[in-house]
């Protein structure tokens, strides 16, 4: 079968799969189709521009050794989720562990969704200025509040979808988004959060 770019773009998920274990060439589709949006998760939670690439690339060896064992039940996307936030908690863990864990900012106007206030009549001064503040924010934030609120508002996943990256009860994904508002408002003197 010839296989092009315009061909991926036609096949589903599991159809991606299917003929990623039958012919491995497949197995592009599905990195041209995850890699933007893994690769931004990524960087989010605080991993270089770097280290997100290396990340990503062990990640994506580590679902094709374990592309066979997909459970079609599941959400393709919340499963790629969970192999590469695993593998973006070891990074940072590695970081931590041997005293490099310095701060790494946030890409400029990712943080723009988690203001409750009506940008509309912002100015564009005035929106950097509350992207900033977000970015420095979260930062501040425990790795399990930050993870939450990365998700939710910024990669737009529903509770159900958090649930299944993290591995953790809807009910406990609602709780941490909980605590992360309060934790937020408490370290901002502007009501932003």
């Amino acid at each position: 079968m010839h296989f092009t770019k315009d061909l991926c773009r036609q096949l589903s998920d599991l159809e991606i799969i299917r003929k990623s274990l039958e012919e491995v060439d497949f197995f592009s589709c599905l990195y041209e189709r995850y890699e933007a949006s893994l690769l931004r998760y990524v960087k989010r939670l605080g991993v270089t521009e770097e280290e997100a690439q290396d990340v990503l690339q062990e990640a994506f060896i580590n679902i094709w050794k374990n592309l066979h064992a997909f459970d079609q039940s599941l959400k393709l996307s919340s499963w790629l989720y969970r192999i590469v936030h695993n593998q973006a908690i070891s990074c940072l863990r590695r970081k931590k562990s041997f005293g490099k864990d310095q701060r790494a900012a946030f890409d400029e106007g990712l943080l723009v969704h988690i203001s409750d206030s009506d940008q509309d009549e912002d100015s564009p001064e005035a929106l950097e200025e509350k992207d900033q503040h977000a970015r420095e924010l979260l930062d501040q934030l425990p790795l399990p509040y930050k993870e939450v609120m990365v998700l939710k508002f910024l990669e737009e996943m529903s509770y159900e979808e958090i649930s299944d990256v993290l591995k953790i009860p809807e009910g406990t994904v609602a709780a941490r988004i909980n605590r992360a508002k309060k934790a937020l408002r408490k370290l901002s003197p502007r009501p932003n959060f």
